[in-house]
């Protein structure tokens, strides 16, 4: 039997993907023929074309597959992209876990993302019982990564053999459309005018694709896993760029109103839609006054997650990002 992966053109896909092939097992990728292939060029994995916005082409996708990673998704903070994320990330969800329930697999993993779990409304670290609070802010991809994960644990409790990942932001090579890792191409070329109050928690791909593998093998069924590494404040996060790239981090602290009064001039007056690693646009703003800190001790617990230092996931970001052209 044979393992589907959604999503294996992009970041955290194409790992998983290029893993399980590794380790001997039968994969099946599942693209749209409008997708950058250049992630699974050198994968040895049978190709299905199809969307999952079209259950049909899932369908077909799933015959002779015992396991599915549904890691297909997207990452935008853009006004401009909210029925996208909303199609996406809800209903092309709903769709794959619908269709691997129906096709009795045996297990299924889905990459949903710390966003679904929210911060810890106490200011401190956050974990896989952490209650979802962001709602009230209207923050399209926090609340459709929430409402996605909702309706997988529908589905799970309707039978669906189903463990969830939740991964941070993302760093290493292989990202091609900059969804996570753009914010390092931002600092290196100089466009963060300064840094803000806020948290992130940064963890390695390898480390991700991993975790998913474990989650399939260990993964208890109906359970949250947090993948993710180290917290640090931006200030921190650009302090080891500076070291990693030699290029001087910011050291002017933009207050919370300053920036958002320039987003909302920039995206919501003037129209222009910049990448959203910019943090130039209303919903970036909203999500980074916060501390987005995790705990994954359960994860390392009960999967054995790898845990690869942060700095070295950096270092390997960089070389990837100037080996390909894009700083």
């Amino acid at each position: 039997m044979a393992s589907l992966v959604t999503g294996a053109t992009g970041f955290i896909g194409s790992h998983v993907a290029r893993k399980l092939v590794q380790r001997g097992e039968s994969v099946r990728i599942l693209l749209r023929k409008t997708s950058k292939t250049l992630n699974i060029e050198d994968i040895d994995a049978e190709r299905v074309y199809g969307d999952i916005l079209d259950v049909d082409s899932i369908r077909k996708a799933l015959k002779g597959c015992d396991t599915v990673y549904h890691t297909a998704g997207l990452v935008s903070f853009r006004k401009s992209d909210y029925k996208r994320l909303e199609d996406i990330n809800v209903k092309g969800t709903v769709n794959v876990l619908s269709a691997a329930l129906e096709a009795g697999v045996k297990k299924v993993v889905y990459t949903s993302s710390v966003a679904a779990i929210g911060v810890n409304p106490d200011g401190g670290i956050a974990n896989e019982d952490t209650p979802f609070t962001l709602e009230h802010m209207g923050i399209q991809y926090l609340n459709t990564k929430y409402r996605a994960e909702q309706e997988a644990l529908r589905l799970y409790r309707q039978g669906l053999p189903l463990v969830i990942v939740n991964p941070s932001v993302v760093i290493g090579p292989g990202d091609v459309y900059l969804s996570s890792c753009g914010f390092i191409v931002w600092y290196c070329k100089k466009k963060f005018p300064g840094y803000m109050d806020g948290g992130i928690n940064l963890v390695d791909v390898e480390d991700v694709a991993e975790g998913h593998i474990l989650a399939a093998q260990k993964g208890r069924l109906g359970e949250r896993y947090i993948l993710g590494n180290k917290n640090l404040s931006i200030k921190e996060v650009f302090e080891i760029l500076e070291k990693v790239t030699g290029i001087p981090a910011p050291r002017i602290k933009i207050p919370y109103f300053v920036a958002l009064a320039a987003a909302f001039f920039v995206e919501r007056i003037l129209g222009i839609s910049l990448p959203n690693y910019s943090s130039m646009d209303v919903d970036s703003v909203r999500a980074s006054r916060f501390y987005w800190y995790f705990d994954s001790s359960k994860a390392v617990r009960e999967l054995g997650f790898p845990q690869t230092p942060v700095e070295q996931s950096i270092e390997k970001t960089v070389k990837w990002l100037k080996d390909k052209g894009y700083i």
